[in-house]
């Protein structure tokens, strides 16, 4: 389906450098994200209660890393996510061959890359639950060191402390993972049944064809609905989307409230910093703004904001440890509905 060299190699070829810094400044700045990651670990874990005990016997690595690195990293994610959609195509006698094939992987490979190397420049970090390392390690945590010398030079906010308040961020998300053993697994077979949902038939696969034009038109009307996305669900890919709506504003919005709760601790601007974070998430010119919603960026930022009132509301009716109950097992995890009504998750969980 995917040439996955055409798609490393045009996300290079695309991709912006960052911020022009010298050798020594590299070298401080990855030192320094290295030991505010470090530094993450014990309030994250104190403020949240959840304690990691990683089922597979390593501890997660944090690898700091530039743009073209980051898309190299995710591009081995989607490899591993995609391949089951491309096992059932072959089986269902849909997937292209000879010339049509070779034309195809290379065409989807230039769009990937591309896709990639525009999120490469505004991703700040990310904890990937679904690699594996060589030694048992899973999932790591990724920090892009040149957007994040790039934002806290665009927000004009003291670069050590925004460098902390990034990594409490991200550290919760490791630590959501590593306290919470079926979580990973749980994601993984959610994403699975959503491929193993994807209607194969000429029918449908045109009736794609013909809506994805539709929401690029939304997109740049200004349409805030508009999402590539929701051009390849059907009834039961929705529900699915649902589910995984849920559990993603649930981590989102977690690691937000999190990083506010323990940043007063450490983080001394940090009132200033979200201030000031809250307006880059909105995106910048029209061009952006277009881009993130076909890409669903602008439902990501949705997810941030609906996830943290859920978990502050939750917090306020029943505290830390009622609220926790959510990491006890995969059918207290709150549905898309819950987090927009956290007063019933309450009601269903602790009835």
């Amino acid at each position: 389906m995917i040439d996955w060299k055409v798609a490393l190699a045009t996300a290079a070829r695309l991709s912006r450098p960052g911020p022009n810094l010298g050798a020594d400044e590299v070298a401080t700045v990855v030192a320094e994200l290295r030991d505010a990651a470090a530094r993450s670990e014990a309030p994250v874990r104190e403020y949240t209660g959840l304690h990691a005990t990683n089922a597979l016997g390593a501890p997660s690595p944090v690898r700091i890393v530039d743009r073209p690195r980051w898309v190299e990293a995710n591009l081995g994610t989607f490899q591993l996510l995609t391949d089951p959609l491309a096992r059932k195509l072959t089986e269902a006698g849909r997937a292209p061959r000879g010339l049509t094939k070779g034309i195809g992987e290379k065409v989807s490979g230039a769009q990937v890359g591309a896709i990639l190397s525009f999120v490469s420049s505004k991703v700040l970090g990310q904890f990937d639950p679904f690699w594996t390392g060589p030694a048992g390690e899973g999932g790591r945590l990724l920090l892009v060191a040149p957007n994040i010398v790039a934002a806290e030079r665009q927000l004009d906010v003291d670069p050590h402390d925004f460098r902390l308040w990034v990594c409490l961020h991200e550290e919760t998300h490791r630590v959501q993972f590593t306290a919470v053993p079926w979580l990973r697994e749980h994601l993984r077979s959610t994403i699975d049944e959503l491929v193993e949902a994807t209607d194969v038939d000429e029918q449908s696969v045109g009736a794609v064809v013909e809506q994805l034009l539709g929401q690029v038109k939304k997109a740049v009307r200004g349409d805030g609905d508009a999402s590539l996305a929701d051009v390849f669900q059907n009834s039961r890919q929705r529900e699915l989307v649902d589910q995984l709506t849920g559990v993603m504003s649930l981590l989102e919005g977690h690691a937000d409230v999190v990083m506010d709760g323990v940043g007063p601790q450490v983080v001394p601007s940090v009132a200033q910093i979200r201030r000031k974070f809250q307006k880059r998430r909105q995106g910048t010119g029209s061009l952006d703004k277009i881009v993130r919603r076909l890409l669903g960026l602008d439902a990501k930022a949705r997810q941030y904001r609906d996830g943290a009132q859920f978990v502050r509301r939750t917090v306020d009716r029943v505290g830390i440890e009622g609220f926790n109950q959510v990491w006890a097992h995969p059918r207290y995890l709150p549905t898309k509905a819950e987090i927009l009504d956290p007063d019933s998750w309450v009601t269903r969980v602790h009835a």
